[in-house]
């Protein structure tokens, strides 16, 4: 029989205008009577769901995960109760006789029995920084595309500028662009005064890649309104980065000990944090949190055969950033750590499991970073580099390593003199 872990907890079906609270009360005989009621999401009634729930001393709470819906219940239930929230499969009802109060109550049986894994919700002020870390991740896309859109009117128009320069954006780029949409006759000097450094040197292919371009009338309002909205995007980002920076402040120590790995800036560290959080002992092991990154491959498995071997889809904002840290890492040339390491599992697997394995290999590092509040200082690495107290730490580790394996050999180990 399973056992009862939270004799009195409520299960929550979430909706967009209201919830559907039951509260699962189980005595000393194993019988459980529940408790329902319907609130809407307004601020006050969701003040009363909380008042209700505190008055039938219930302070464990399980809900489901659905959309952004269960973030308003969670913001006033969170200083009260302790929230747990459910990934969708894991709460899934049996199909057929389906309610909204059954659905509640089925989630409060589960819940009481401690079958419902909680999903990681990080602290406050870490959910705020993720925010805006997410939003900027966003605003990013935006930027590729209005990039994207530009090149593909310079494209339509005749314009083969992108065979000669490598950024379409760039100071030359721009001001060239910016002439063929206010002129009204095309001038190759004039053009070519507009070059920047190197690009001089391929002034004539610049000219030659332009001369005999059409320009027609819709294509130039929207690369006018590409380039609008793609300085727009750039002042937003940086108002963000600004904003950014500001709430990292009290993150500073840990944000000193990322950068000290391979790959790793200022701004990645802040936000790998902002996903991840400060505090590692919520995750059971780095394994769990490469896991919860996506870096570690999917477990389907049937009749003995495994079905896939690809990386699950979790981390999708995490694992991007990881992967670009990764591939800053190997290029590192002050510290080819995790280049030499790159290499080695490139020529057996390819690039991208290569990537994968060096992505799972530094959030592996950053977990015991951030665990011990260390900086980065492996021990199959140069001695000759390492701070003196890491280094008589990791002597200490080895030498009762090598007293533990001696002594299990059927050794007697005598321990040194100390001379008078």
């Amino acid at each position: 029989m399973l056992k009862i872990v939270h004799p009195v907890c409520c299960g929550m079906d979430v909706h967009k205008t209201f919830v559907v609270a039951s509260i699962a009360i189980t005595d000393k005989q194993n019988v459980t009577t529940y408790i329902k009621r319907r609130f809407t999401t307004f601020n006050s009634d969701l003040r009363n769901l909380e008042k209700w729930l505190l008055n039938h001393n219930c302070t464990e709470v399980c809900m489901e995960s659905t959309g952004k819906y269960w973030i308003p219940i969670f913001n006033v239930l969170e200083k009260s109760c302790h929230v747990v929230i459910a990934n969708p499969k894991y709460v899934r009802a049996i199909r057929g006789k389906k309610t909204d109060d059954k659905d509640a109550t089925w989630i409060a049986d589960l819940f009481k029995f401690g079958l419902v894994p909680q999903s990681f919700i990080p602290p406050r002020e870490i959910r705020m920084l993720r925010e805006l870390f997410r939003y900027r991740f966003k605003l990013t896309g935006h930027k590729v595309s209005e990039k994207n859109r530009l090149q593909n009117s310079l494209t339509v128009s005749n314009i083969a500028l992108a065979s000669v320069v490598s950024d379409s954006f760039g100071k030359s780029a721009s001001a060239i662009v910016d002439y063929i949409l206010t002129c009204d006759t095309f001038d190759p000097e004039h053009c070519k005064s507009l070059l920047q450094k190197k690009l001089k040197e391929k002034a004539d292919e610049v000219v030659q890649s332009i001369i005999g371009y059409e320009l027609r009338k819709d294509q130039s309002v929207k690369m006018k309104l590409c380039r609008k909205h793609y300085d727009y995007l750039e002042q937003c980002i940086s108002e963000l980065d600004e904003t950014i920076s500001n709430m990292a402040q009290p993150y500073k120590q840990l944000i000193d000990i990322a950068v000290t790995l391979p790959g790793i800036t200022g701004k990645s560290a802040t936000y790998i944090i902002a996903e991840i959080g400060t505090e590692m002992s919520v995750f059971h092991s780095s394994k769990h949190l490469c896991s919860w990154a996506g870096l570690t491959p999917q477990n389907n498995e049937s009749a003995g055969k495994r079905k896939s071997m690809h990386v699950s889809r979790a981390g999708v904002y995490l694992k991007p950033l990881l992967v670009q840290c990764a591939n800053a890492a190997i290029r590192d040339k002050k510290n080819p750590y995790f280049k030499i390491k790159y290499d080695r599992i490139k020529k057996r697997r390819g690039h991208k499991r290569a990537i994968i394995a060096i992505a799972r290999m530094m959030l592996t590092c950053l977990y015991h970073m951030f665990l011990k509040k260390e900086a980065f200082n492996p021990k199959d690495s140069n001695y000759s580099e390492m701070p003196e107290a890491l280094y008589q730490k990791h002597k200490a580790e080895y030498i009762k390593n090598a007293i533990k394996l001696l002594e299990k050999e059927g050794c007697v180990i005598i321990p040194p003199t100390v001379p008078a």
